[in-house]
């Protein structure tokens, strides 16, 4: 699938900014701005400092004069309209839409995303050339967004639906210690147990293994088998202060 994000009237710079951001962070990078208020919007202070390193979305992104222009090569084409017309494209919810568009055997296409003025909304001659006029499921008593945050909802969606990003860790995954290594740290809680007078080596009953299985659960890492054999060697210098036949 090609995709385009495409801005009509647009009259505030920083919204420029903040649509090229929200387009790079899920992937995107092709974005048109039909007859924006600022001819030069796309070299901008404002725009360039809310891209905030999405700078090449900027870069490469076009100031048409008119819809048509933006619209070349495009297939499907998406309002972004919450305003219900007396008559158009169906509206729909993004997420419904997308899992259509993205059916298996659906043909790929050029799907673009129109945006019409932060001020005014889209036109209803520009809805009425919509397959579809999307409107993104808010709170029934305030729907308002702003523009970027619109586009990053919809940019978001797009792209889960495309197939999404995969989440990587920020923190590796843990070593995991051995058997040998939990059955040393069991000996070793044992005996502090059995030192403190919580254990009674008489009458174990099942305390022992019921610890063995919540270990094991737990998937211990070998620096946390250090840290609760350390708690076990505190627990026995304890036991041994407190009774001092014991030391």
């Amino acid at each position: 699938m090609q995709t385009r994000f495409i801005l009509i009237d647009t009259s505030h710079a920083g919204n420029v900014g903040a649509a090229a951001r929200a387009l790079k962070v899920m992937g995107f990078d092709d974005l048109v701005l039909v007859a924006p208020r600022w001819p030069n919007v796309l070299r901008k202070e404002e725009s360039i400092q809310r891209a905030s390193g999405a700078g090449d979305v900027l870069a490469k992104a076009r100031v048409v004069a008119t819809l048509d222009e933006a619209l070349n090569g495009v297939t499907h084409l998406c309002a972004t309209a919450m305003t219900p017309r007396d008559f158009g494209p169906p509206a729909r919810s993004p997420r419904e839409h997308f899992a259509e568009l993205t059916r298996p055997g659906a043909p790929e296409q050029c799907v673009a995303f129109l945006f019409g003025s932060e001020r005014f909304g889209m036109k209803n001659e520009d809805v009425y050339r919509c397959h579809v006029a999307l409107s993104i499921p808010t709170n029934p008593q305030f729907g308002s967004l702003n523009l970027g945050s619109a586009i990053q909802v919809l940019a978001y969606d797009w792209r889960l639906a495309l197939g999404g990003f995969p989440v990587h860790n920020a923190v590796p995954p843990a070593d995991k210690a051995d058997a040998q290594q939990v059955a040393g740290m069991l000996q070793h809680w044992e005996q502090a147990l059995t030192e403190l007078g919580f254990l009674d080596p008489a009458a174990p009953k099942k305390l022992m293994p019921r610890l063995n299985q919540l270990f094991n659960r737990a998937e211990l890492s070998p620096e946390e088998i250090h840290i609760l054999r350390g708690v076990a060697k505190a627990m026995i210098q304890n036991a041994a202060k407190a009774d001092p036949a014991k030391g």
